[in-house]
């Protein structure tokens, strides 16, 4: 604590710094998380996009917002990921291996998040990251999908094509979404730390 210089005869006052942390250790921030996670759960529950009984996965778009505004390390970003992928199993027909595909996107995001992304002033990382962080989610499902479950199997083309169809569509809407969001997300952020 330091005190702040006082009026002869005035009591002193005293305060205590405060330092903004980012990251999943502010309650602010998991407060933000779990409020965009919600609407992630409520876009996917009510998407009325379905191909061949897959549907996008909205969850994705929102823990990609989540890591784009928090900054979370990559060891959060991970947690971020399982606890999406955790979520995910509460819809029917989703497999457990979103657990993993999940975290693998939120591990992507982190580090994309780091690298440069503006060209021209214009900031890349909403649209960029989060379409690359679905691609990696979504290719890691469908491996672990392989891998698990049709080892040895013929695949059917058509199985496979609406797959990727899923992939490609989800990643676009996602980034998307979290282009669009980011920028007045960022600005209300900010406005409420000044």
């Amino acid at each position: 604590m330091q005190n702040t210089p006082n009026a002869p005869g005035e009591s002193s006052k005293r305060f205590v710094p405060q330092t903004q942390r980012g990251g999943l250790q502010n309650i602010r921030n998991l407060i933000l998380l779990g409020a965009l996670l919600a609407a992630g759960i409520v876009l996917k529950a009510v998407n009325p996009v379905n191909v061949s009984g897959m549907k996008p996965n909205f969850v994705i778009a929102m823990y990609c917002l989540s890591i784009m505004l928090i900054e979370p390390t990559l060891a959060e970003g991970l947690i971020i990921g399982l606890l999406a992928g955790v979520i995910c199993q509460f819809f029917p027909g989703t497999l457990y291996i979103n657990i993993v595909s999940e975290a693998i996107g939120a591990g992507v995001m982190v580090l994309l998040m780091r690298l440069p992304m503006k060209v021209k002033g214009f900031d890349l990382h909403p649209i960029a990251a989060t379409f690359l962080s679905t691609l990696c989610s979504g290719f890691s499902f469908i491996a672990a999908l392989n891998v698990i479950l049709f080892a040895g199997a013929d695949v059917n083309a058509v199985a496979l094509g609406a797959f990727l169809s899923i992939i490609f569509g989800t990643a676009a809407i996602n980034a998307v979404i979290v282009q669009a969001l980011a920028v007045p997300l960022r600005l209300a952020l900010n406005a409420r730390k000044g």
